[in-house]
């Protein structure tokens, strides 16, 4: 004998179970659109390997933000790039879409060694799983916005 079992809403559980027909129970549909970026906040080294270095992820660009808690201009850019990655109207120059990972160098000593990281911030830009570009420091929109135009 095969079973099932269904996730059901309290109201069509109520209209199976006293026999009255779907017809009177109203069911509402949601409707969501998939959510074109990504944000991975306070990313470990797996979760930058998985995101960043994704060769397959082709229509995006991964921007990776390395910060500290104790860094001010940290503090005001990292709030700028979430903005300007939860924009589906931004795009790249090459139009792609924008993903974001932050990573503490705090706590990712050894990750931001490897890429060098020598002061705060520091953004790369990772396309196909390759480092693209960079810029070190705390940039304003427009100069992040012409970062972005060159990728």
């Amino acid at each position: 004998m095969l079973s099932a079992t269904f996730k059901t809403s309290a109201r069509l559980h109520f209209a199976l179970t006293t026999g009255h027909s779907l017809r009177s129970v109203s069911l509402r549909q949601f409707h969501r659109s998939l959510k074109c970026q990504e944000h991975y906040l306070n990313a470990d080294a797996k979760t930058f390997d998985k995101v960043a270095l994704n060769p397959s992820a082709s229509d995006k660009v991964v921007l990776v933000d390395f910060y500290a808690d104790w860094c001010n201009p940290c503090k005001m850019i990292s709030p700028l790039l979430e903005k300007l990655t939860s924009d589906a109207t931004v795009k790249t120059g090459s139009g792609r879409l924008l993903d974001l990972v932050t990573v503490d160098t705090d706590a990712e000593f050894d990750l931001a060694a490897k890429y060098q990281v020598r002061a705060l911030p520091t953004v790369i830009a990772f396309r196909d799983g390759q480092k693209v570009d960079q810029f070190v420091g705390a940039l304003n929109e427009g100069g992040i916005r012409q970062f972005l135009a060159k990728l």
